[in-house]
């Protein structure tokens, strides 16, 4: 309590920003490896709050550099650990970073080749391999037609948490902290984040899923528009209208833990160092280090995530006559399975290449998605200094 007191205090003790006093930034280093000392309402202020187009731009911005980057690295992992029962003959799971994605296996794919032809032993072995019988750009197969369905969900999931963020944070200051008030410049809740990731990732898998659903239907059939709506409605009139979301729940069981735990992680490690506004460096090592933690905890379900969705798209989207009810299994069920046949090392089945992989992307992307807020909050400031000057010229010359 005497924390909360300490920092209302410092709140309101703060001189209030004049409407008409111009902001100066330049003591700041934007991107430098020192965390940026500013006032801490400034950093809050509504007047300078990042725009939810601009988190769009950096959401998207730091999507398409992560997905560049991470492609490779997350195509070995997924082909690892499909080698392990060989599940499929019809499908193979492929991932470019950001979103799992279901490819048929035959001839009409535009992702042919991909599908694992011999047994790989770890990922510089992958690597090699794939690169020497398939060629080193087939690492990047798919990528342009993945960012189509990838974009969304990323934008959507960063901004998402955002303003989720903003809000609980609002609401917590409000009605729920011991010393209620404005919750600029004050900690961020141990809850918060853990709220707000999982309500987030909730959203972009619930609004994408069918979107994925479509994209992958079009993709092994070859289908015109008009075939896809045909589709579409054959699904909705046999299966209903959740049969558009049949793939939702091996996706939220994964994705959903694994988002908790990483935005948690990455709010505490910003709030043990004091650190409002990081820095590129700072959001990449907290970044990587949240990924790593989040990566480990939730390996066994991204493995069980894996077999549900191959399963899933051998018997309803790529067979020939989909079957309406596909038998469900509990997750000890699966775990029972999975370790029956491959021991613990099938539960943590591509771990190694998923740390590998998961921790870079996870530090790419929010070091970049952090220094385009940055780059946005100083250019709301500088454009909120401009109008200041052009209303301070235009009155001095009526009163001239």
């Amino acid at each position: 309590m005497g924390k909360d007191k300490n920092e209302a205090a410092e709140v309101t003790n703060q001189p209030a920003l004049s409407n008409t006093k111009l902001i100066n930034l330049q003591n700041t280093e934007l991107g430098g490896l020192k965390a940026r000392k500013k006032p801490k309402l400034l950093l809050d202020d509504p007047r300078f709050r990042i725009r939810p187009l601009q988190q769009v731009v950096s959401a998207c911005t730091g999507a398409m550099i992560t997905a560049i980057f991470m492609t490779p690295l997350d195509v070995i992992k997924t082909r690892m650990q499909a080698q392990q029962t060989q599940l499929s003959n019809k499908c193979f799971l492929y991932c470019n970073g950001l979103m799992d994605h279901l490819c048929p296996c035959d001839s009409k794919s535009p992702f042919i080749g991909m599908k694992p032809q011999q047994h790989l032993n770890g990922t510089i072995d992958a690597f090699i391999k794939i690169s020497r019988s398939e060629g080193i750009s087939s690492l990047w197969s798919g990528l342009s037609p993945t960012l189509v369905s990838a974009l969304p969900s990323t934008i959507i999931y960063f901004v998402a948490y955002e303003q989720f963020k903003a809000r609980y944070m609002e609401f917590h200051y409000t009605y729920l902290a011991e010393v209620k008030g404005s919750p600029m410049g004050r900690d961020v809740p141990f809850l918060i984040p853990l709220l707000s990731g999982v309500t987030a990732r909730i959203c972009a898998v619930t609004v994408v899923s069918p979107v994925e659903l479509i994209r992958t239907k079009m993709q092994s059939e070859k289908m015109t528009y008009a075939q896809m709506n045909s589709a579409v409605r054959n699904v909705i009139q046999t299966q209903g209208i959740w049969g558009l979301w049949r793939g939702l729940p091996p996706t939220i069981l994964r994705d959903v833990p694994f988002s908790g735990i990483y935005w948690t992680c990455y709010e505490k490690i910003k709030s043990h160092f004091n650190v409002k506004e990081p820095s590129f460096g700072f959001s990449f090592l907290a970044g990587f280090i949240s990924g790593s933690l989040a990566a480990t905890l939730t390996t066994p379900f991204d493995v069980i995530k894996t077999h549900e969705q191959i399963e899933f798209g051998e018997k309803v989207i790529f067979a020939e006559k989909p079957e309406k009810q596909v038998p469900s299994r509990t997750i000890s069920q699966r775990l029972s399975s999975i370790y029956a046949v491959s021991g613990m090392r099938g539960i943590f089945a591509g771990l190694g290449p998923r740390l590998f992989k998961v921790a870079p992307a996870c530090a790419i992307m929010i070091s970049t998605f952090e220094y385009s807020k940055s780059f946005f909050y100083h250019y709301n400031v500088n454009q909120y200094n401009d109008q200041l000057l052009s209303a301070n010229k235009l009155t001095n010359k009526n009163e001239v």
